[in-house]
């Protein structure tokens, strides 16, 4: 069983990227494979709505010109996906939006089997507000695509701001390796284990 997750802030060391390896820390401990994808700060365009996806039915987008094919090859390959966001004025980063579009109109051209009955899970930090509306745009998603979400003690996320905030909220922490305990559990009962 793998997880891949997605760092979709521009800051590879902030507290997303953080958040994150907490979860996939506790996802290792159970034997499931981890990955730590940069998403943000990278060459990613929004979906053009030129329908080809639908037209091609080869598990990828028909643009060429950013890196999004090799993340939604990523998506096929794993068993369970984490979705990282700071939040950007109570929403996900453009590089997020960017994914949620292009890979979720992928999945449904090509019949949802990319991500029909995987574990997904939203992880998000926050300077103080706005957090449930990034949750949920990434759950919306994992909703859509007729994935199976984890929860944990509270919505996954953490009131951090400056890198190594995180660090100081003892309850986001907890957070995330609940997080990460309840989503190798789910990820060993989807696959028999």
């Amino acid at each position: 069983m793998k997880v891949v997750a997605f760092n979709g802030s521009p800051r590879v060391h902030g507290n997303t990227a953080r958040s994150l390896r907490i979860v996939l820390d506790e996802l290792a401990k159970e034997g499931i494979e981890t990955e730590l994808v940069q998403l943000g700060g990278q060459k990613v365009y929004g979906c053009l709505a030129c329908g080809k996806c639908s037209e091609l039915k080869n598990n990828s987008c028909v643009r060429q010109d950013d890196e999004m094919n090799t993340f939604i090859q990523k998506v096929g390959e794993a068993d369970g996906l984490l979705i990282g966001s700071p939040t950007y004025f109570s929403n996900v980063t453009s590089e997020v939006k960017a994914f949620i579009d292009r890979c979720g109109y992928v999945n449904k051209a090509n019949g949802g089997h990319l991500l029909r009955g995987k574990a997904g899970a939203a992880v998000v930090s926050v300077r103080r507000a706005g957090s449930n509306f990034t949750y949920s745009a990434i759950n919306f998603f994992f909703g859509i695509a007729e994935m199976v979400i984890p929860t944990s003690s509270y919505w996954n996320m953490t009131l951090a701001r400056d890198p190594g905030d995180i660090e100081l909220d003892e309850e986001g922490i907890r957070t995330f390796q609940t997080l990460g305990k309840n989503m190798a559990k789910l990820l060993k009962q989807i696959n028999g284990n």
